[in-house]
């Protein structure tokens, strides 16, 4: 491992996933700052990075499945922000093409001269998890080779409320929210935005945050009280249900295993408090509601 070199204050900063969710928030907040940011895409062409381009993101085309076209995107970059990119086979998520997929951005990261990668995986419970797998051998190929390493493990994103529920989870459908959450026991939530900002932050400072990891989480409300919040901010009557054991085997195994693996006690384990310290702005359910999650809600229920 080399020694670090400052990262200039305006070289750009490499964002992959650009045109996703934590992706997509994570360049928001650094053009917000002033940052000169380098949006990685497959497809320049697409709405969303036609966005990115408007708000100011430079689009640079970038495939962890083509190691060829990763040393354009990232010369002259001073830093990466990353999200592994998630591989799925016939019986479900594959490790070794995520893991590969990974340690081909981090390869390409040292052969840049990049020293501060900033990797966003998924929080972690006290079971082992077979979706987590991948991201744990990124994240320790990150900590071997890169100089300034940071993760961040966030747990379920509060925008997962606007999502379809098309399989029977998550989302809300004619008023009812379905999860595999009990019903009366806390379940930790985190907004988008202050997971690009722990990122902003981590670039902001990197000899701070270098070789830190951060579970990250904003608020844990029940399921129940979660759908109540949303009630009052929308005005609209949401109830919540917790899927069945049947229901999760027939949505997939690996739903019925993330199931059992919650109910024998397995959680996640962020530290709020302490992370109000490190960021005080730090959103709880009903603030993300009030800042935009009530009208993206409503704007979802109706279809307007």
């Amino acid at each position: 491992m080399t020694t670090p070199t400052p990262v200039a204050p305006y070289s750009p900063i490499v964002v992959t996933g650009a045109t996703g969710k934590q992706g997509g928030a994570t360049a928001r907040r650094l053009l917000a700052a002033g940052r000169p940011v380098r949006a990685l895409v497959r497809d320049t062409t697409t709405p969303a990075a036609s966005a990115l381009a408007a708000a100011g993101a430079q689009l640079v085309p970038g495939d962890f499945d083509d190691p060829a076209s990763l040393p354009p995107a990232l010369d002259g970059a001073g830093a990466i922000f990353a999200v592994p990119p998630v591989a799925f086979g016939p019986s479900g998520p594959d490790t070794e093409l995520e893991a590969s997929r990974g340690r081909t951005l981090i390869d390409a990261a040292v052969a840049a001269g990049i020293d501060q990668v900033v990797f966003s995986t998924v929080a972690t419970t006290s079971g082992a998890s077979r979706g987590a797998t991948g991201k744990a051998l990124i994240e320790q190929y990150l900590h071997d080779h890169v100089a300034l390493p940071t993760v961040l493990r966030p747990v379920r994103f509060m925008t997962n409320y606007l999502g379809a529920g098309v399989t029977g989870i998550d989302g809300i459908s004619n008023g009812l929210h379905r999860h595999l959450f009990p019903p009366h026991e806390p379940m930790q939530v985190i907004a988008l935005e202050d997971i690009a900002e722990f990122a902003a932050l981590a670039f902001a400072d990197p000899a701070r945050f270098a070789g830190r990891t951060l579970e990250l989480a904003g608020d844990e409300p029940t399921p129940t009280e979660a759908a109540a919040l949303i009630s009052d901010a929308v005005g609209v009557r949401v109830r919540y249900e917790q899927l069945s054991d049947v229901e999760a085997r027939a949505i997939s195994p690996e739903t019925a295993r993330t199931r059992t693996r919650w109910l024998a006690g397995h959680r996640w384990h962020a530290d709020i408090e302490t992370l109000r310290v490190v960021h005080p702005g730090l959103r709880t359910l009903s603030d993300w509601l009030t800042e935009s999650g009530a009208a993206a809600i409503r704007a979802h229920l109706t279809g307007a």
